[in-house]
């Protein structure tokens, strides 16, 4: 569940940030333009399901291959050091953000962690562990705190574009972008067939491939309410597991976001996200309870809409 707020985390408040749209020749949107700029910032999130999470982040923004014109001036190369703590997870994310042209962001990065499980209120959650079948057919999470290192590597792309770079005003930042990622994950306690959960997940990961893709429309405002935004997300595992098709592995799962930002300080941002997720028809009436692999789909209707989550994501800006 934790790992689906990241891609939020991060677009929200970049949509926010304003570094959606085209940078300015005098180098504006957070960017020097005479030398390497960094900053700092805290990020609290808390939803309406059992997780919380803590991260920092640590930025450094290098002007390379900067230009004259509208599409060259903010031109840059971005590095993050994030550094999170769940109560389930700890994990160590770098990431690299280069910006050739101002509508074309170019991603790469890597993530290492591991965790732990605990029992609360009258359920397990599973921040690591191999996923497998009971005795009465239930998954079972295998596996003690630190028994493995949970590890990604990822390469994605994105397209962006802000009206206001065409209409200059503060009320024409209407904001697109569209960003696509290959991942490869792993558990270094897992073997080639085996499944394993990850922040209390589904637990259907494997050792593999895997594609994330996502499309965001904003409007951003110079008031309070600073951005009102619209996100689809999908997730899809790309293994090539036996008979997966019988309980859905490869259908892409949906994420459908609404998000509202706001501006409560100059060093306090706030995130209001509410979301849906496309959810596998099952043939089984107890399939919830079921090791995912001994689901059947139900192929008169695969999907069905449901609701996810509310969370709450505050950003404080450090010195």
């Amino acid at each position: 569940m934790y790992k689906r707020l990241v891609p939020v985390l991060l677009l929200c408040f970049m949509v926010a940030a304003g570094s959606l749209g085209a940078q300015s020749a005098d180098g504006s949107g957070g960017i020097s333009s005479d030398g390497i700029s960094s900053d700092r910032s805290l990020n609290v999130t808390v939803s309406s399901m059992p997780e919380a999470k803590v991260g920092f982040v640590q930025g450094f923004t290098f002007p390379f291959l900067r230009g004259d014109g509208p599409l060259t001036a903010g031109n840059n190369i971005r590095a993050t050091l994030t550094a999170e703590l769940t109560p389930i997870s700890m994990d160590g994310i770098v990431q690299g953000t280069w910006t050739p042209i101002a509508f074309l962001q170019v991603v790469a990065g890597a993530r290492i962690g591991s965790g732990w499980n605990i029992r609360l209120f009258g359920g397990d959650i599973r921040g690591i562990g191999i996923n497998q079948p009971g005795a009465d057919g239930a998954a079972e999470a295998v596996g003690s705190a630190f028994d493995g290192i949970q590890w990604s590597s990822y390469l994605g792309g994105a397209f962006q574009f802000d009206m206001a770079a065409i209409f200059p005003g503060d009320w024409n930042h209407v904001v697109f972008r569209s960003y696509h990622e290959g991942r490869y994950w792993g558990y270094s306690a897992a073997s080639a067939t085996d499944s394993w959960f990850l922040e209390s997940d589904e637990g259907e990961n494997r050792n593999g491939f895997n594609y994330y893709g996502s499309y965001l429309v904003g409007y951003q405002m110079p008031i309070f309410l600073n951005t009102v935004g619209f996100m689809a997300e999908m997730d899809k595992y790309l293994y090539n597991t036996p008979n997966r098709d019988l309980w859905g592995d490869g259908l892409g799962c949906w994420i459908l976001s609404a998000l509202l930002n706001f501006t409560v300080t100059d060093w306090l941002d706030a995130a209001l996200i509410t979301q849906f997720e496309s959810r596998r028809n099952y043939i089984e009436a107890d399939a919830e309870d079921l090791f995912y692999q001994y689901r059947h789909i139900d192929n008169d209707k695969r999907r069905r809409l449901a609701f996810y989550r509310v969370a709450a994501i505050l950003s404080f800006k450090l010195p």
